[in-house]
């Protein structure tokens, strides 16, 4: 390289020097940036910058002192050689600086008030700051450990406090001075159990002192509480006025439950009254509208029968005694209890009904009305004819002492059928001293009877068989032959009437049912919401 710069000549050097020229403001312009710069990351940037231009001017020194051209070659590209370095140099260095300002940035400290800082500051002020800060500590004992040192606005705490809640608690006060530009956290968290234990005991401490100070007070909120509960528990146990107004005991009962809880409360609230403690039972009236809330939905079906026992106790669809038909569920009525309705069905069978099926139910009482009608039907043959076994069947029913006058037995064709014709007789029967059951059956007998009597046939289901030949004509026997020719015409057979005697037929009412409802009912062990004297809908 040497021995090509010698063969240079120095006219070959003017573009040479324009760009030493160059180089040496750019390496001045970068030597002007690096001292912009945080002395902490462009450290180094500057020192290389500082070497570069001491190199520079070093070599123009020697440029100025030596004539030859090899010497200022030699000159210039050394002072090349540094500029590219320092380029090297800035742009690593650039690199670095910016992460190092986007992690400083991250880590910067949150108590750092993010207000303007004064150019200008008072000389006393970090004194002042200091003053304050360490009165303030002085006075809270879980502080009081606690250093501090300021300098231009920087507040920088320092000592040992029992745990992270009392270092936070004083960066807290530090940052909250004013005048503090930054506050840096330098205090140490002892952790130790006697540190954190004693101010947990002095509180504990100290409540029972208040407690013991104030257990007048406690005792005259507590006589308040059981004075005005137990005058609520006297009132309410007196059923017998509340049954006098009530409709049935149900409603009594929850006239009496109503005023104790009322009761209750009044005393709980005159007691925090006194106390001076409402807002603990607000807190508490909040939570507690909450857990009622989900407990609402979680007993609606509950809350549905109660409010249905309610409406049914109120307004009664029934009588205990009855016969009524709930929901296609049939029986005697024995009880209407705060749950349920009871049931003894025909069978003798005890049947549970939820209230709230019972009051959206479909309910039918045969009870309340004592008239009842009956209905069956009766076939004769299609050859017979109908009007005259309308009529026969009519009088029989019509002599027959249970069935009313009036209204009268009626009867009347319901269809023509392909090998008979059916008849439908109804009649009315008092239920309070005719079994239903028994009525009906002994009616379906006196007309059957009557109309076999008088040669009506009650035709049984016919099947006619054709039978066709190997010819296709119709195969009959001798015997089939002589007998259809022996055969006379359909004639209606004339028999002797038989007397039906109505007085010896038992219709009298089956109470075996009733009895056992009567019985039931007689133990008044359980509770009956229904009453005689409350209107029924």
């Amino acid at each position: 390289m040497y021995k090509y710069l010698d063969s240079l000549d120095l006219q070959s050097l003017a573009p040479l020097k324009a760009i030493q020229c160059y180089a040496r403001s750019l390496a001045s312009s970068c030597a002007l940036v690096g001292s912009t710069l945080s002395s902490r990351t462009c450290g180094p940037l500057r020192k290389a910058l500082r070497a570069s231009k001491l190199q520079t001017l070093s070599s123009s020194r020697k440029t100025t002192v030596l004539i030859s051209p090899k010497e200022q070659t030699l000159a210039f590209y050394r002072q090349l050689e540094a500029f590219v370095m320092t380029i090297g140099i800035l742009a690593l260095l650039s690199v670095a600086f910016v992460g190092s300002a986007r992690a400083q940035s991250d880590v910067n400290d949150p108590n750092e008030q993010t207000t303007i800082i004064e150019t200008e500051r008072d000389i006393d002020a970090d004194r002042s700051i200091t003053e304050r800060l360490q009165a303030i500590y002085r006075e809270i004992e879980a502080l009081s450990g606690v250093q501090v040192r300021v300098n231009e606005g920087v507040v920088i705490l320092s000592g040992a406090v029992a745990n992270d809640s009392a270092a936070e608690r004083a960066l807290q006060l530090a940052t909250r001075l004013q005048g503090a530009v930054a506050v840096e956290d330098r205090i140490d968290r002892t952790l130790s159990v006697e540190d954190n234990l004693d101010p947990f005991l002095e509180r504990t401490e100290n409540t029972v002192d208040a407690v013991i100070r104030a257990w007048p007070l406690y005792a005259i909120a507590a006589l308040a509480f059981v004075g005005v509960s137990l005058a609520a528990y006297l009132i309410a146990s007196a059923h017998v006025i509340w049954r006098f107004f009530a409709p049935n005991p149900f409603i009594a009962d929850l006239i009496s439950q109503s005023i104790r809880f009322f009761g209750l409360l009044a005393g709980l609230l005159l007691a925090l009254s006194i106390l001076d403690a409402m807002a603990l039972f607000g807190a508490a009236a909040g939570s507690a509208g909450l857990i009622g809330l989900a407990v609402g939905f979680a007993v609606k079906d509950t809350i549905e029968n109660y409010v249905a026992s309610i409406m049914l106790s109120v307004r009664q669809p029934f009588r205990a005694d009855d016969h009524v038909v709930i929901n296609d569920m049939e029986g005697i009525v024995v009880r209407l209890t705060s749950r349920a309705t009871i049931l003894m069905t025909l069978d003798g069978n005890h049947l549970r009904i939820p209230n709230s099926e019972v009051f959206k139910g479909i309910i039918l009482n045969y009870t309340r009305n004592p008239q009842r009608r009956m209905t069956f039907n009766l076939g004769v043959d299609a050859d017979d004819d109908p009007i005259e076994a309308t009529n026969a069947g009519l009088d029989a029913m019509n002599s027959l002492e249970f069935l009313l006058d009036s209204p009268k037995p009626i009867a009347f064709i319901e269809e023509v059928g392909d090998s008979n014709i059916v008849i439908t007789f109804a009649a009315w029967i008092d239920q309070t001293e005719t079994d239903f059951l028994k009525a009906r059956s002994a009616a379906i007998n006196a007309v059957k009877t009557v109309l076999e009597d008088q040669g009506f046939t009650l035709p049984e289901p016919i099947y006619r068989l054709r039978l066709e030949g190997a010819d296709g004509g119709l195969i009959t026997s001798p015997a089939a032959q002589n007998a259809s020719k022996s055969q006379p015409s359909h004639t209606r057979p004339s028999k002797a009437p038989r007397p039906t005697a109505s007085d010896q037929i038992d219709v009298s009412q089956d109470n075996d049912v009733r009895r056992q409802v009567a019985e039931e009912r007689a133990r008044g062990d359980q509770e009956d919401l229904l009453s005689d004297v409350r209107p029924i809908e």
